[in-house]
């Protein structure tokens, strides 16, 4: 079979074998797999209309656009598979118990609360910690690490329910997103006299993708016009059926304020975990689970806060965890006492990471530290390969002037005070839509406060520096000022979104609609060798103005289009507008095929408001 060719250049052909390429691989991996010469794709390339290097990281449009010409399936690998595939060169089982059955113990829920902002979360969480201490520590909880552990009794018997303190379901998502199936229930708040809100069904929506049970707790039942019956009405029309109602769904009336139920609601989370889900996992094995969110501390470097899921995590154990790798020098609990292991379900912060991870990184032990440095170096650069696929615009050869010309692009540079924030932050940002002539890029992310490094970057790529919970460092603000860069701070993530969406709307081109001003009627035509034919007109509705557009009809049908009003007179008076009624003499510039009867419509192009 005859090679095919591309603007003369012959290529391999294939017989519509699959080809597996990681994302953001160039056009020497493919040709690698394929056993060609990366020079021949790259001319290949340059004839259908994208200009790309060998070594350059592609988009996945483009290598299967190559595939096509070629005819080979071209497969990107997930980043999921990707990472399995890495984990296995290794010789590593992720997300699976090791050993068989009778090695399975049972471990403690792990819960989500999510809901309508004001309808009571934060609240609930603080009144669930301050009364359910695990073994009536004294003091409370003193140190707010992302998740904490709470004590039960069912039965007469201990228990214990993990809960994640999330900023809410938009981390919630951004951790499902990567695959970090942390959560077992989700406890959607309502509060009793305001109902299901937008953000209630929107919890419901995420509670569903992610399949977990549901468990809804009924808030501020001490409030006047406080109706559970009506709340438990509108979550069954969600498809949130409760019990009474003959549904699956536990509904539980409290009060977070004065502490109403609060032991109610803890049971019903135990009851519902029992009844749904078989929540065991081997503790003896080497530990897994995720990152529920990290910051950089000044004293201390990289702390992060995980989830042990499986195994037990000890001081001392190789860790790696995304892109972030290091030894665990030490452990805290939620009572800011060290620990020397996390069982399953157990939530710790750890110190010891070279880096700070990203909220909902899987991490996992491993048996040395040289192993875990491979494996995030690995990450790193496969992570960066994607990014870059994913900036680079596909840039035809037609439109290349134009894109360099007007890139119609809002770079943005995000830090924030921990890694749940900046993915919660980023995910809602990318989701802006302002349609298709702008674009926002989020071309750099970070924890901590905004270095000169982050400025300088900023500078070099055109960006604004977003800020959240955090502020430039001294140099930092006067490198800033002194390059003019645009730094924004936030605490409200609402806030953020709105300023954003604004910046985009702004860098639209204006788009112009044609607002019709007046008609006039052609009754007398004068010649003037001064300033050429002039019309004697009456003008038949609206108004008429000097130096507005005008178009000619002629028995209704437009004969010339593009004119101006150069002049316009009230008997012998220069005036700027005529309306409705009065007659007046005027003159299109140098057109001068005008006629008795003829009408002369005008209008002036307006700049449409942007929804």
């Amino acid at each position: 079979m005859q090679a095919p060719s591309v603007g003369g250049v012959r290529l391999p052909r294939g017989n519509g074998e699959v080809v597996r390429l990681p994302r953001g691989a160039s056009l020497t991996d493919f040709a690698e797999k394929i056993d060609a010469n990366p020079a021949s794709l790259v001319q290949a390339m340059f004839h259908l209309g994208e200009m790309v290097t060998a070594t350059q990281s592609v988009s996945d449009e483009v290598l299967e656009l190559l595939g096509q010409e070629m005819n080979y399936q071209i497969q990107v690998v997930s980043p999921e598979e990707e990472d399995r595939e890495l984990l296995d060169s290794f010789d590593i089982t992720f997300g699976e118990d090791a050993g068989g059955d009778e090695d399975l113990l049972p471990r403690p829920p792990v819960v989500t609360v999510m809901g309508h902002v004001d309808h009571g979360k934060t609240r609930l969480l603080d009144t669930i910690r301050k009364t359910n201490v695990h073994e009536g520590e004294a003091g409370g909880i003193t140190q707010h690490i992302g998740a904490y552990q709470v004590a039960t009794n069912l039965e007469g018997e201990e228990r214990l329910i993990t809960f994640i303190d999330t900023p809410g379901h938009e981390a919630f998502t951004a951790m499902r997103a990567r695959g970090a199936t942390s959560t077992d229930i989700a406890v959607i708040v309502v509060a009793a006299d305001d109902g299901v809100m937008p953000q209630t069904a929107e919890a419901i929506d995420h509670a569903r993708a992610a399949d977990v049970p549901i468990v809804v707790a009924v808030n501020k039942i001490d409030k006047p016009g406080a109706n559970p019956s009506k709340v438990r009405q509108q979550m069954s029309d969600y498809g949130v059926v409760p019990e009474e109602y003959g549904g699956d769904t536990m509904f539980v009336d409290i009060s977070a304020r004065q502490g109403v139920n609060i032991e109610g609601l803890l049971e019903a989370i135990l009851l519902t975990a029992d009844a749904s889900l078989d929540l065991r996992a081997n503790p003896t094995m080497e530990a897994q689970g995720v990152a529920i969110e990290a910051h950089l501390d000044r004293g201390r470097g990289p702390v992060a806060t995980v989830l042990v899921q499986r195994g037990t995590l000890r001081v001392g154990d190789s860790v790696v965890a995304g892109d972030a790798y290091g030894r665990v020098r030490r452990m805290i609990n939620e009572f800011d006492e060290d620990v020397t292991e996390a069982l399953p379900a157990r939530p710790v912060q750890v110190i010891g990471f070279t880096s700070v991870p990203g909220a909902g990184d899987t991490f996992l032990v491993v048996e040395e530290d040289r192993v875990a440095r491979q494996i995030a170096d690995r990450r790193r650069a496969r992570l960066r390969n994607a990014q870059f696929a994913a900036a680079r615009k596909r840039v035809s050869l037609e439109d290349l002037d134009k894109a360099l010309k007007e890139t119609g692009q809002l770079n943005l540079i995000i830090k924030g005070d921990n890694s749940g924030t900046v993915e919660a932050l980023e995910s809602s940002l990318l989701k802006i839509d302002v349609g298709d002539e702008v674009e926002l890029r989020v071309i750099g992310r970070g924890v901590g406060g905004i270095t000169e490094g982050d400025i300088n970057f900023a500078a070099a790529s055109d960006a604004v520096v977003i800020g959240f919970n955090v502020r430039a460092t001294g140099k930092a603000d006067e490198l800033a000022n002194r390059e003019g860069i645009d730094v924004r701070y936030y605490t409200v993530i609402y806030q953020a979104l709105e300023e954003i969406e604004q910046a985009l709307k702004g860098m639209l081109k204006p788009e112009y609609e044609e607002v019709e001003l007046g008609r006039v009627e052609v009754r007398e035509v004068f010649k003037s060798s001064k300033v050429g034919t002039i019309a004697g007109c009456m003008v038949r509705n609206g108004t008429v103005r000097r130096n507005s557009k005008a178009r000619l009809l002629r028995d209704s049908v437009v004969v010339a289009e593009n004119l101006s009003v150069n002049t316009l007179r009230r008997f012998k008076d220069d005036v700027t507008e005529v309306r409705e009624g009065f007659e007046c003499g005027l003159t299109l510039g140098s057109y001068s095929d005008l006629r008795v009867d003829d009408v002369i419509e005008t209008y002036e192009m307006r700049e449409k408001p942007r929804g």
